[in-house]
C-alpha cells in the first residue's frame, strides 16, 4: 500500500526513475480498486456496459490518469528510455507487447541520464 500512496503523492512528477516494484504494485492496486468500483457500480446501477465502466470507475480512472502516466514515464526512465516510448502502445497489439517488455525489464544498475538507481538508494 505504501508504494501505491508513494505514486499518488508524486502524482505529476515525470522526472527521475521508478523501480519495477513501484510500477507493478501501483498497477495491481489500480486493478483491484477498479474491480471493486465496478462491483459497486453494478450494484448501484451506474455501470454502463456499452462503455465498459460506471460512474465511480470512470471518476477513479480520471483521478489516477496523470499518476499512472507519470509512474510509467519514470519506469521507462529507469530502463534508460525516454517517456515518449509510451506512444509505442498506440500501435495495435505489437506496441503493447513492446511496451510490456520495456516496463518489465530491470533498470540500469548505475546512474543514468535520469538520475541514480532507485534500488541503490533503497539499500542505503
Amino acid at each position: 500500500m505504501s508504494w501505491y500512496l508513494a505514486v499518488l503523492t508524486s502524482y505529476a512528477i515525470f522526472e527521475g526513475r521508478a523501480r519495477r516494484k513501484e510500477y507493478w504494485l501501483f498497477l495491481l492496486c489500480n486493478i483491484v480498486v477498479e474491480a471493486v468500483l465496478s462491483i459497486v457500480d453494478l450494484a448501484t446501477g451506474t455501470f454502463n456496459p456499452r462503455i465498459g465502466t460506471g460512474l465511480l470507475g470512470g471518476v477513479y480512472y480520471l483521478l489516477v490518469l496523470v499518476p499512472s502516466l507519470a509512474v510509467a514515464v519514470r519506469r521507462l526512465h529507469d530502463t534508460n528510455r525516454r517517456g515518449w516510448w509510451l506512444l509505442v502502445s498506440l500501435i495495435p497489439l505489437v506496441g503493447a507487447i513492446i511496451l510490456l517488455f520495456f516496463l518489465a525489464q530491470d533498470g540500469d544498475p548505475a546512474t543514468n541520464r535520469y538520475g541514480p538507481n532507485p534500488k541503490a538508494e533503497a539499500r542505503a
